[in-house]
């Protein structure tokens, strides 16, 4: 071929190649653009989603919260997982990793949308040297922006444009300072969870195990001018008040177990306000005035703390208080000198308050997987400080009568 003839063909293959290195870098500039929004979309949402879950101290509502979604999506296979354990000892002590370790792998899943979104950024602005020559890609950056999270500082990979130094001292502050929310966090959840504890633990030989509120306003009933009962509702009064303020800020709060299998925050919180419900339809010899108090906020913690677990109505709940049960606990007070008010009007007072929170108690119970105390035992049952893992040895060597100790009840 004479080169007159390849001339021609020479120019248009290097048109070609032209058109083909333009094309390449626009789809190399395109996806720097969507790797850098991308990037500042991943930051802004986990952002935005540890600032009100840790910060803010309020419940934020919204169409869609990470912390939210990654509740939802965990406990409703761990809550399946558990429901085909038969023995509730076992199934109970399932269910108590399932708020620490949530907490855990939220804090996880937070540091690694962080990483990922400024290996976004950093893949999108560009400008790193690798020191072994050796192709720069996302999965190297995705392991830059780790080392630079944590502040390893390996040196392997450098930043080399004025953007990327800066997004690396960012991130490395960033991570310091998510370091200080873990520090500052879970100190503080179990400082919250600690002082629910104490009142549950205190109402054991107030009102039963479980807590029952015929066992309650027996057990006070021989104090007049019931003082003591009255105390003991504005101590849970104030108790309601902080597992209101602490479980909105905190909504992993509602999935940590009391210490107890037979104790929890939702049947003590139950057995008051089934309490102060009965003082407020009338009790010969009782004031109302605390009793009101104490179910307003009760009422009031119960309707929040449905709305943070994501409950649901059922209109198909089953009575907790049938007119049998009704009769009997009108006859066990009865045997301790109280006369609940009896009547129409007083047992329509008494059924309103009930509607009032026991739709919500009971979606809180049926969502958390949370047994609900009776309104008055079927027979006695001791306390949990009656029983120890000791007094069958002890009784053999004595006339005295101890209660048996059933471990998977007690712990």
């Amino acid at each position: 071929m004479r080169p007159e003839a390849a001339a021609p063909e020479r120019e248009q293959a290097s048109r070609l190649c032209h058109l083909a290195l333009l094309a390449l870098r626009g789809m190399t500039l395109s996806l720097r653009i969507v790797s850098t929004l991308a990037g500042l979309l991943v930051l802004w949402a986990v952002l935005l989603d540890a600032l009100e879950t840790v910060v803010l101290p309020r419940r934020v509502r919204g169409p869609f919260r990470l912390t939210a979604w990654y509740y939802r999506l965990a406990w409703g296979p761990w809550a399946g997982l558990t429901k085909r354990i038969k023995s509730q000892a076992r199934r109970e002590a399932l269910l108590a990793y399932f708020g620490p370790i949530s907490l855990i792998f939220l804090l996880a899943f937070w540091a690694s949308g962080l990483i990922l979104g400024f290996a976004l950024l950093q893949y999108g602005t560009g400008g790193h040297l690798l020191l072994s020559n050796a192709p720069l890609t996302f999965g190297r950056l995705l392991y830059h922006s780790g080392e630079t999270f944590f502040t390893l500082g390996y040196g392997d990979i450098v930043p080399d444009s004025g953007w990327s130094r800066f997004l690396a001292v960012l991130e490395a502050g960033m991570g310091f300072a998510f370091l200080g929310i873990v520090i500052g966090y879970l100190p503080t959840i179990y400082s919250a969870f600690s002082r629910r504890e104490i009142e549950i633990s205190l109402l054991d030989a107030r009102a039963g195990t479980p807590p029952t509120a015929a066992g309650l306003l027996r057990r006070f009933c021989q104090c007049p001018p019931h003082d003591g009962l009255d105390r003991i509702f504005h101590a849970w009064e104030r108790w309601s008040a902080e597992v209101l303020e602490s479980h909105l800020s905190y909504p992993v709060l509602s999935f940590f177990r009391s210490q107890h299998n037979n104790q929890s925050w939702l049947a003590a919180l139950t057995t008051i306000l089934d309490a102060t419900a009965l003082v407020i339809v009338g009790l010969d010899g009782i004031a109302s005035d605390q009793a009101k108090m104490t179910f307003a906020i009760a009422r009031h913690a119960v309707v929040d703390l449905s709305q943070v677990v994501s409950t649901r109505y059922d209109p198909s709940l089953a009575d907790r208080l049938p007119g049998e049960e009704l009769m009997r606990l009108r006859q066990a007070l009865s045997d301790k000198g109280l006369r609940l008010r009896e009547g129409a009007a007083a047992e329509e007072k008494l059924a309103a308050l009930r509607a009032m929170y026991e739709p919500y108690v009971t979606a809180l119970a049926r969502s958390l997987l949370i047994v609900l105390p009776p309104w008055l035992h079927a027979e006695r049952k001791p306390d949990n400080w009656e029983v120890a893992p000791w007094d069958a040895a002890i009784a053999a060597r004595s006339t005295a009568s101890v209660s048996t100790y059933n471990s998977e009840d007690h712990f």
